[in-house]
């Protein structure tokens, strides 16, 4: 008999300590909306402000994920992983110390930075340390923890500021990254990508790219979706993209993202499914917290404890999800995951556009199908991602997959925002439902197309072939060109 692989000891601390530095990272992403009065009341500032006191960190995390992918590609993954981490954890320290609201405005934007480079890193550090056959379980319980950060943000951020202040939403951060620097400079293997140099026209096209469209999306709402500022970063991002995407086809040597990956229909469908489910997710999300303390009446921590039985249910079913994906493949644990999502959003707009007052029971079915929905999504879908590429573009796919999540949630609290603010608006709580409402069915149609594009992954025999002759196919393609 054959003896199943398992995890090792060097799996197990690769899997801890790149949980624990997706955790942190994924938690920034919101983790301060529910400081920010208290923020307000202590360095001053106005609305613009503290909009970028939120936005600073999403830009700079967005725009160059990719980029940290490439450069642990080239200069060795677990080495820019510390670098990443280093700067992450100064970053969080340097936001607690801030004096005034431009110095934290600065420090979110150096912890984005980190963050950037540190997190697509954490799949490919995962992936080269998990035996293939247990790397959906592995997948899971990493995805579990991050989606529970993304989640819990808002919770974990109101109980800080309401029970010690908002400078602990940072401070949290130190320890913990002071913790895991010798962790993962003793544990973590070394690996690296293809042995290339660094695509530098490729890097600047698709960052200045992604600054110009992240940019106009956080914006939009604020400015006006016609203002110069944010016209001129939308349709400057969208050109230096297709220059981006000309210049890798036609030009690149050695290309940071070879366009050859979308033609494998997994990656494609993958990337596709996890733009529109970050977009349905984000956007609702950040509108539902907000009806829970408007509306509902509830304090910060309040709101945040009624989310859990969506927020906490990664933890809970991610694993499983990453188990039964080693039995059956991704693809239709993904499909139904989304769907009920889907589901569960438009559940939830049925119940608020249909009760006559605020009724929080009546909400938890709603809640609870969208937690399980969120979480029969982030394990399979990594597994997806890193499968369909060569191991030596696994850290690029991973940067790719991460950023379009980050576009994704950036444009749903944009186009979700944009349609609570022409159907309601924060004037009373039937003003504040009137928006919601409809806004919850756009997340819902959004995240229900991502279903629809995760059925057209193909099937897992299928797609191992694709993926074994597309690798085939990239190797005799690169020997032609040596």
């Amino acid at each position: 008999m054959t003896e199943k692989p398992a995890f090792g000891r060097t799996a197990i601390w690769t899997l801890v300590i790149v949980s624990a530095a997706s955790f942190m990272a994924a938690l920034d992403n919101l983790v301060v909306t529910t400081a920010l009065p208290s923020i307000r009341e202590e360095l001053g500032g106005g609305l613009s402000d503290l909009e970028w006191t939120v936005s600073a960190y999403t830009l700079s995390f967005a725009v160059l994920l990719m980029f940290g992918a490439a450069l642990g590609d080239r200069f060795g993954r677990r080495r820019i992983f510390l670098i990443g981490l280093a700067i992450f954890t100064a970053g969080s320290a340097a936001a607690a110390l801030s004096p005034e609201i431009g110095e934290l405005i600065a420090a979110r934007a150096v912890q984005g930075v980190g963050a950037a480079v540190m997190m697509p890193l954490t799949l490919t550090l995962l992936t080269a340390a998990v035996p293939e056959a247990k790397r959906g379980l592995a997948f899971g319980i990493w995805s579990g923890v991050s989606g529970l950060a993304v989640a819990a943000g808002p919770l974990i951020g109101g109980s800080l500021t309401e029970h010690f202040s908002w400078q602990w939403i940072f401070w949290v951060n130190v320890p913990v990254g002071l913790a895991l620097l010798p962790l993962a400079f003793l544990r973590l293997r070394e690996s690296r990508g293809a042995d290339r140099a660094l695509d530098v026209p490729g890097t600047a096209l698709v960052s200045l790219g992604m600054f110009g469209v992240v940019l106009g999306l956080i914006r939009g709402n604020p400015d006006g979706w016609t203002s110069p500022l944010v016209l001129g970063a939308l349709i400057a991002g969208v050109a230096l993209l297709a220059a981006f995407v000309w210049y890798e086809q036609r030009v690149a040597a050695h290309p940071m993202l070879p366009m050859r990956l979308f033609r494998s229909r997994t990656f494609s469908a993958v990337n596709a499914a996890s733009l529109l489910m970050y977009l349905g997710m984000f956007g609702s999300i950040f509108l539902i917290s907000q009806y829970l303390q408007g509306v509902g009446g509830y304090s910060p921590q309040e709101a945040g404890v009624r989310m859990l039985p969506w927020t906490a249910m990664p933890l809970l079913v991610s694993p499983i999800a990453g188990i039964v994906s080693d039995r059956i493949g991704g693809r239709p644990i993904v499909a139904a995951g989304l769907a009920l999502q889907a589901l569960g959003l438009g559940l939830f707009a049925l119940v608020v556009d249909g009760g006559s007052g605020f009724d929080y029971p009546a909400q938890i079915p709603a809640i609870v199908i969208c937690g399980i929905g969120m979480s029969l999504y982030f394990g399979p879908t990594a597994q997806l991602v890193m499968a369909s590429v060569r191991p030596q573009e696994q850290g690029i796919a991973s940067g790719a997959n991460n950023a379009l999540r980050e576009v994704g949630g950036a444009l749903g609290v944009a186009t979700l925002s944009a349609v609570f603010s022409a159907q309601g608006g924060y004037q009373s709580a039937r003003a504040f439902t009137d928006g919601l409402v409809p806004a919850l069915y756009v997340g819902a149609l959004a995240v229900a197309a991502g279903a629809v594009a995760a059925v057209i992954i193909p099937r897992r025999r299928t797609a191992a072939a694709a993926s074994a002759a597309g690798r085939s196919a990239a190797d005799r393609a690169e020997a032609a060109r040596v």
